[in-house]
């Protein structure tokens, strides 16, 4: 969980997922117009339109000299996670919930932001040089504090999801003998195989069927066939795979092993404050959740911004 909360070998939630459920009859709802005003016919949702969101003129007197001098908030992330950063069907623009986030709080600081595309290990260490912010979905944990400072922006988990009306009846407190489909490489697929399966088997039931698929795609439309009983995945990536399926898929039971994510910045620069300060006038004024929903994500919304929060790790 140090990094994003997949394991290194796994892959980001494919853009391609609406496409991959569109054979079975889904419907889109990324054509329809997003909370942001645009409309969009491409395999996902639109981006947020941040046109409307206002500068704040004290936030922005808190933003270092440093960033302001030259009108852009440059930040770095890795932009292969769906849906919190990754590349449109062009290939070279960024977009997710944490591009229009990061473009939110520049706007509000009378900034514009900037996304740079980078290897997700080397942008905590070019902060305050090559990027102003790092907004990645980097895990907030003590240790990356130790270097920068952290501005809480979202809590993610895993999560389940079940085909809509959970026809096989699958109880979210004991999915012990269920068919569940998780992405090969990622967390999931070892809580699935050792933790859970153990537990079940310590209680005298039957272990968890993991069914491993290359892509999260694959497990997402398994279940809304009814090939399998259940998809788990980190809580984002289920919320975005309900909504690109048209609401084939529901949630099933409560997110679990939830950490905080949040913005990197400079340590003692002042850029902490003012993020945070950006952050909260956005949770205030509704626009935070706005994003959030757009991207179906809402279940990782924090209630408050926190600078540098206390975390278990």
């Amino acid at each position: 969980m140090m990094g994003k909360m997949k394991a290194a070998a796994a892959a980001a939630l494919s853009v391609a997922l609406l496409a991959s459920v569109g054979a079975c009859g889904t419907t889109d709802e990324a054509d329809k117009t997003s909370q942001g005003g645009n409309t969009e016919t491409s395999s996902h949702p639109a981006a947020f339109d941040v046109s409307g969101i206002q500068k704040d003129p004290a936030i922005a007197a808190m933003v270092p000299e440093s960033v302001a001098k030259d009108g852009k908030l440059t930040v770095g992330m890795e932009t292969t996670y769906a849906p919190g950063e990754f590349m449109d069907e062009d290939g070279k623009t960024p977009i997710g919930y944490d591009v229009d986030l990061s473009k939110a709080i520049a706007k509000v600081m009378g900034l514009e932001g900037e996304m740079v595309s980078a290897s997700f290990d080397t942008i905590i260490p070019a902060i305050g040089s090559k990027y102003d912010a790092g907004i990645s979905s980097f895990t907030i944990t003590r240790e990356r504090m130790e270097s920068v400072d952290f501005v809480s922006t979202f809590k993610a988990g895993m999560a389940f999801a079940v085909k809509k009306g959970n026809p096989s009846k699958i109880d979210p407190n004991d999915i012990c003998g269920a068919k569940v489909g998780v992405q090969t490489g990622t967390i999931e697929e070892q809580q699935a195989t050792d933790t859970i399966s153990a537990d079940c088997k310590a209680k005298g039931k039957k272990p968890v069927d993991v069914q491993s698929y290359k892509q999260q795609t694959d497990a997402a439309t398994a279940v809304v066939n009814g090939k399998i009983d259940v998809f788990y995945a980190d809580s984002q990536v289920t919320g975005y795979a309900i909504k690109q399926t048209g609401g084939q898929l529901e949630k099933l039971g409560k997110d679990t092993d939830i950490v905080l994510q949040g913005a990197a910045l400079k340590k003692d620069s002042g850029m902490a404050e003012a993020t945070q300060a950006a952050m909260q006038k956005l949770i205030d004024d509704g626009t935070y959740a706005k994003i959030l929903k757009n991207w179906g994500v809402q279940s990782g919304a924090v209630e408050k911004a926190e600078t540098n929060p206390a975390v278990s790790d």
